[in-house]
């Protein structure tokens, strides 16, 4: 089952309804303000599957406004249908658009467009010294050369990938299987030199949200097959390809994933943000957030590493200073991405 088929029938709200921060446990001395390397945030809405009702919104830090559809006032046409995910990279974003098959290359302060990319259902996006690497449903990963714009290698890997991660010059991609009756259970390594696939490691089925750490693990949460798999995380020691533990986790309706720091965050069954200590191995708080607000079924979950610091609040999108950022089911899928 694919993760986007569940998601497309949450009607969107009000933004302003969406943003809350977060408070990290590792923090380094920084102001709460934004810097000048931080101008704003951009936030991909995913839409209505067939809708063709994606947007891109736009939040600037330093006047406080927001703009709710960024792409389209820049533009002369919308995102189209299903927007997957949102890469930035050097002066361009890169915004992924699953059902209209493209991949949009924009300016990454006026969001204009500077190249349309055709590629079939793209996924979602990574970079590693001057390449984006993009997973298609049909199986492959493509290496788009970010000077050129042009697409120069294709790499074949399981079926209907999904996110990827780099560590230790590899990059690890998320066979999901999504489309077939029996989900898949493997995920791709891909050696970031040859750009060839070197190995698959077997994981828990499904396996959709991919993440490193800041020690070389590789975390990797799965569906679950819906039948007799449970949806659950497998950890790979991305030294040596192995799997290193497979930890109890009661993951909930979707499993979005984040790394920061010494710490990985996760969505719960119970609605919370549980904390992963990446260095020691353990769980580090059953939930992130300690002020009792409670959160519906995040989609996603970002971060400022620049900063690696801020508070969270009540959503309200007039006060944002966010630096990791929940997006619950209240609105369209949405993909938050800081702007550098």
């Amino acid at each position: 089952m694919k993760q986007f088929k569940l998601n497309y029938l949450f009607v969107a709200l009000a933004f302003a309804t969406m943003l809350a921060s977060c408070r990290k446990d590792k923090t380094n001395p920084t102001s709460e303000t934004p810097t000048a390397q931080r101008a704003g945030i951009y936030v991909l809405n995913q839409g209505g599957f067939g809708k063709s009702n994606s947007t891109l919104t736009y939040y600037d830090y330093t006047t406080k406004t927001l703009t709710a559809d960024i792409f389209t006032a820049a533009n002369s046409n919308g995102l189209g249908d299903v927007g997957n995910d949102i890469g930035i990279y050097g002066a361009k974003a890169y915004i992924v658009v699953n059902n209209s098959n493209v991949i949009f290359v924009t300016n990454r302060k006026t969001a204009k467009t500077i190249k349309q990319i055709t590629l079939n259902q793209p996924r979602n996006v990574v970079f590693y010294k001057a390449n984006a690497f993009v997973t298609s449903y049909n199986g492959t990963v493509s290496v788009i050369d970010t000077a050129t714009l042009t697409i120069t290698k294709t790499i074949t890997v399981g079926p209907n990938p999904e996110q990827m991660a780099i560590a230790s010059g590899k990059l690890y991609v998320a066979n999901s299987g999504g489309y077939d009756p029996t989900p898949a259970t493997t995920v791709s390594v891909i050696d970031l030199v040859s750009l060839t696939e070197t190995k698959k490691v077997t994981v828990i089925a499904n396996p959709t949200s991919v993440v490193a750490d800041a020690f070389d693990n590789i975390y990797v949460l799965s569906f679950g097959n819906f039948v007799d798999v449970q949806a659950g995380m497998t950890i790979i020691d991305a030294k040596t390809d192995l799997v290193k533990s497979k930890p109890t986790v009661s993951l909930g309706y979707n499993i979005p994933l984040y790394a920061q720091g010494d710490f990985v965050y996760y969505a719960t069954a119970d609605k919370k943000i549980a904390v992963y200590n990446g260095k020691t191995q353990i769980l580090a708080a059953a939930n992130f957030i300690t002020d009792g607000t409670a959160t519906d079924m995040p989609f996603a979950i970002s971060g400022d590493p620049q900063t690696g610091r801020s508070s969270w609040r009540q959503p309200r999108a007039t006060r944002l200073t966010a630096h990791c950022m929940l997006l619950t089911r209240q609105v369209k899928r949405s993909t938050p991405s800081m702007l550098a």
